[in-house]
């Protein structure tokens, strides 16, 4: 009996000293930044010496006695957040295990040359950077603040004559309440947090928290990106002209950052940024220079993917008249202000460290790449990336995915069954939902826009759960693309060539495009000039899309040839198809 009361004691002393253990280690950050707070100006946690840099950890590492006041000040800008409960996170891709990687690339040189500014024959009025071999890639995140980029109807620019062409103003079918992916009815005002985080909205708020009166109707009061999910309708992901996307553009790249987080899944660092109008983004950081290109003995899952890539995406996107990629903007970021500091993510906020070279470095949590030999570091804090705007959260719009019947075999060794089989377009068409359905059609729209990218990465996409089959099909995760300028991937094609099927809409706009007074690489020139990372994307990425536009052009033309027009070109500008089918 004596020893059963021991051997409990013992269990009890052994629980006791557990529970204490681990409120010390909750406590110990706490107590760290409170013992390092400063007394001077803020300033860069980068100014440490090397040798402090080796130290076991970010809190240590940035809160010694005696450090330098702009040494320690970044560390205690804040203490360790308070936990918080965010809204349900939107992800970009409901089968995350899909995205497959291996190797890493080594860094290379900036480059000497700049990308869109230095092609020939732009329009005059472009400004030109006095010297493109010293322009920087990473901007100081102050300068052009001012004002919003401007938009696409800029007087005397070339996408502003691109955007009045007839080929452009095609309306889409009339809109009934079906056909609109939130029936929002002008005289009811909605909260933006309530529209953020309750899984019931829409709904109203209260009236102290509303917007403050402007004497507008109650939706142009909503924020850009509250604006942006409503006008989501059955045939596009935005309209031509709808004024909230170029503001939600210019959003993304100064509204103030309130909240971070580690995107869950996929196998490379996302973050997931809230900004303080509620809206939110999905931040992937630059991992790569510009003219670094992917070598060719990789395959195509072993590269990075590019931030570039999806901001330039989008201006693709949205120039081939598609609409279907949400808005991207490039961003630089100040990684201790608007990562560290900020983040309630304790895996993250732990990963921070000081380089060798005096640079703020952190490495997150991942499938593949998130150690310290692949840490993302900045110059000496300052992080660029692209920031993609979130589409309405699962719980308010139900996203359904698809696998691409063309998906690679994401293998080493074996091939999918498109790549040995000629014939496989006529097995998928008599698989639904591509045997009765404007689907298929989608699907050449998407392959024409991967193949002008080099992006062989296309495992899936979605589509929106309401309009059933009878809609667009969505870009997403188009980081894989502009990964190489001096090599055309006609594997990219096969869905075309197999099926040789094109809609009349994509085929005019292609050869407009084509066209010297309309050429797609100025176009993209121009239009990737607004962005706050510009020059985005380097110079011969953009003589590859004229490449491989005449590719494609090549391609439809030798599909015309062996089994005609009418059976090749679908007549989606015919209003009575309009009305049967989608554009």
């Amino acid at each position: 009996m004596i020893l059963m009361r021991r051997f409990r004691a013992l269990i009890l002393g052994v629980f006791l000293l557990a529970c204490a253990l681990h409120i010390a280690l909750d406590l110990l950050p706490k107590l760290e930044r409170r013992a390092a707070r400063p007394s001077g100006e803020p300033g860069c946690s980068c100014a440490q010496p090397a040798a402090q840099a080796a130290a076991p950890g970010w809190a240590q590492a940035r809160g010694r006695p005696g450090e330098p006041p702009a040494a320690a000040s970044a560390a205690g800008d804040s203490g360790w957040p308070n936990k918080h409960t965010l809204r349900i996170l939107q992800d970009f891709s409901s089968d995350p295990s899909s995205n497959l990687t291996s190797h890493s690339l080594e860094k290379l040189p900036p480059a000497a040359e700049p990308a869109e500014g230095a092609l020939r024959g732009q329009d005059p009025g472009a400004a030109r950077p006095r010297d493109p071999a010293h322009r920087p890639l990473l901007r100081d995140p102050g300068a052009r603040r001012s004002e919003p980029p401007p938009g696409p109807s800029e007087d005397g620019s070339l996408l502003a004559r691109l955007f009045e062409h007839p080929l452009y103003q095609v309306a889409v079918p009339p809109l009934t309440e079906d056909d609109v992916l939130f029936n929002v009815k002008s005289d009811i005002r909605f909260n933006p947090r309530a529209a953020a985080e309750n899984p019931n909205w829409p709904q109203e708020g209260p009236e102290d928290e509303q917007p403050s009166p402007t004497g507008e109707a109650a939706a142009d009061a909503y924020p850009n990106w509250l604006r942006f999910h409503i006008g989501i309708n059955r045939y596009e992901l935005y309209s031509r002209h709808n004024p909230a996307v170029e503001a939600l553009l210019h959003d993304l790249g100064v509204q103030r950052i309130t909240s971070v987080a580690m995107k869950s899944g996929g196998t490379q660092l996302k973050l997931v940024m809230t900004f303080q109008n509620y809206g939110q983004a999905l931040f992937k950081p630059m991992k790569q220079t510009r003219e670094q290109e992917t070598p060719p003995d990789f395959f195509y899952f072993s590269d990075y993917e590019r931030h570039n890539a999806e901001i330039a995406a989008f201006h693709l996107d949205r120039i081939l008249d598609f609409r279907r990629v949400p808005p991207v903007a490039g961003r630089t970021i100040n990684m201790t202000k608007e990562i560290r500091d900020v983040t309630r993510d304790r895996k993250l906020w732990r990963t921070f460290f000081i380089s060798p070279a005096n640079n703020v470095c952190f490495y997150g949590e991942c499938s593949y790449y998130c150690s310290t030999e692949h840490a993302l570091c900045g110059k000496p804090d300052q992080i660029e990336g692209s920031l993609a705007a979130f589409l309405p959260d699962l719980s308010l719009a139900k996203r359904k995915t698809w696998r691409n019947p063309w998906r690679r075999s994401y293998h080493k060794r074996k091939k999918a069954e498109w790549e040995v089989d000629p014939d496989y377009c006529e097995e998928v068409k008599q698989t639904p939902p591509y045997d009765s359905s404007h689907r298929i059609l989608d699907i050449m729209d998407m392959t024409i826009f991967d193949f002008l990218m080099g992006n062989m990465d296309r495992h899936h996409y979605e589509t929106f759960e309401k309009f059933g089959n009878e809609t667009f099909i969505i870009h997403l995760d188009n980081g894989r693309g502009f990964g190489k300028y001096s090599h055309d991937e006609l594997s990219i094609l096969a869905p075309l060539q197999q099926c040789c099927r094109i809609r009349k809409s994509t085929y005019l706009r292609l050869q407009l495009l084509a066209k010297e007074d309309y050429k797609l690489s100025l176009l993209m020139a121009e239009s990737l000039r607004k962005d706050r990372v510009a020059p985005v994307l380097y110079r011969p990425h953009l003589e590859a899309l004229d490449r491989r536009l005449r590719v494609v052009l090549r391609t439809v033309r030798g599909c015309v040839e062996k089994d005609g027009p009418r059976s090749v070109v679908d007549n989606d500008l015919d209003p009575e198809h309009r009305g049967s089918t989608q554009r």
